[in-house]
C-alpha cells in the first residue's frame, strides 16, 4: 500500500515538471511576453537589451556621440569569451570607420536616433541666440565644452557652437578651435541628415544664424 502511494505521489511531481517543461518551450518558441510570468522574471538587462534591439534595425541612421551621424549595416551576433552577444554595425560615412556597438552597452555611450524637426527648429534657435561668456578658466570650460559634446545631446553642442563662434578673423586658440569644429561639425551632420540637405548647406546656414547672434551682442 505505502509503495503505491509513494508511486502515485512521483507520478504525479513527474507529470507537474513535465507540464512545466513544456510551458517553458511553447514560451520559448513564440517569444516571452511583457505580462507573462517568465518576462516579468526575465532579469533587468535582458529586458532593457531588447528593448534597445527593437529600437533599431538595420538601415537606421543612428546618433553615436564619440562619431557624430552613422548607419546601422547590420545587427550580428557573436561569441565572446564563451558568451553570445549581439552587436550593432555602425559605418559612419564622413570618417569611413565601421563600429561594433555592444546591444547592451548602446544606452549606455548614448546612441540615439536622430533628432525630430521640432528639436532642430530649437537648436536653430539657440545658435541665432546671444552668445554665453563662459565663467571660470579655461581648463574647467573646456571641461563642460567637451563634456557637453560627447554627451550627444543636440541641444548642448549647440551651445557649444553658439559660445565658441567669432566672426571673421577673430582670435581662437588651438584648442577652442578643435572644440568648435569637433561640436560644429556633429551639428552640421545631424542637421543635414534631418533637413534632407548636404553638410555644406547646413553649415551656411548655421553660420548665417551663429552671425546674427554675434550681431545681438554688439548691438
Amino acid at each position: 500500500m505505502a509503495a503505491s502511494v509513494t508511486s502515485r505521489y512521483g507520478s504525479a511531481r513527474l507529470s507537474r515538471r513535465c507540464t512545466k517543461a513544456r510551458v517553458r518551450a511553447r514560451a520559448g518558441a513564440n517569444g516571452l511576453t511583457a505580462s507573462s510570468p517568465d518576462a516579468a522574471s526575465a532579469p533587468p538587462g535582458a529586458r532593457e537589451n531588447e528593448k534597445i534591439r527593437l529600437e533599431f534595425k538595420a538601415t537606421d541612421f543612428v546618433v553615436y556621440p564619440a562619431h557624430g551621424v552613422g548607419q546601422i549595416l547590420s545587427i550580428e551576433e557573436q561569441t565572446v569569451a564563451g558568451a553570445s552577444l549581439e552587436f550593432f554595425v555602425i559605418f559612419f560615412t564622413k570618417s569611413k570607420m565601421t563600429v561594433r556597438v555592444p546591444v547592451r552597452k548602446a544606452a549606455n555611450v548614448g546612441m540615439r536616433k536622430p533628432s525630430d524637426l521640432s528639436s532642430v527648429q530649437g537648436v536653430k534657435q539657440i545658435l541665432s541666440e546671444t552668445p554665453r561668456k563662459g565663467r571660470g578658466n579655461w581648463s574647467r570650460l573646456a571641461q563642460e565644452y567637451e563634456g557637453k559634446i560627447n554627451s550627444g545631446d543636440i541641444v548642448a553642442v549647440a551651445e557649444v557652437v553658439r559660445d565658441l563662434f567669432r566672426p571673421g578673423d577673430s582670435y581662437l586658440s588651438f584648442s577652442e578651435r578643435q572644440l568648435y569644429v569637433s561640436a560644429l561639425d556633429r551639428l552640421c551632420g545631424e542637421i543635414a541628415l534631418v533637413d534632407g540637405i548636404s553638410e555644406e548647406q547646413a553649415l551656411k546656414e548655421l553660420e548665417g544664424l551663429l552671425k546674427t547672434g554675434t550681431l545681438k551682442r554688439s548691438a
